[in-house]
């Protein structure tokens, strides 16, 4: 799963989805560039709510990655 925020994203808005995210047991990868900042969440994201997540703060979009069977 990547979390995608919105540019204006402030510092507050990543510490409470990162701490969304390891309080639930996932491991992140954070990549900040000039204009986005995408956390990977690694482990089963199966049991995520897209929309809970999609509604924090600072959130612009979330993209699911389907597993390959």
């Amino acid at each position: 799963m990547l979390i995608i925020m919105k540019k204006s994203a402030g510092e507050e808005a990543l510490v409470k989805i990162k701490e969304y995210l390891i309080n639930r047991n996932f491991d992140i990868h954070q990549s900040t560039g000039a204009n986005r900042t995408i956390i990977g969440v690694i482990g089963d994201t199966d049991s995520i709510d897209q929309h809970e997540v999609e509604q924090m703060p600072g959130v612009l979009q979330v993209v699911r990655i389907s597993r390959e069977e």
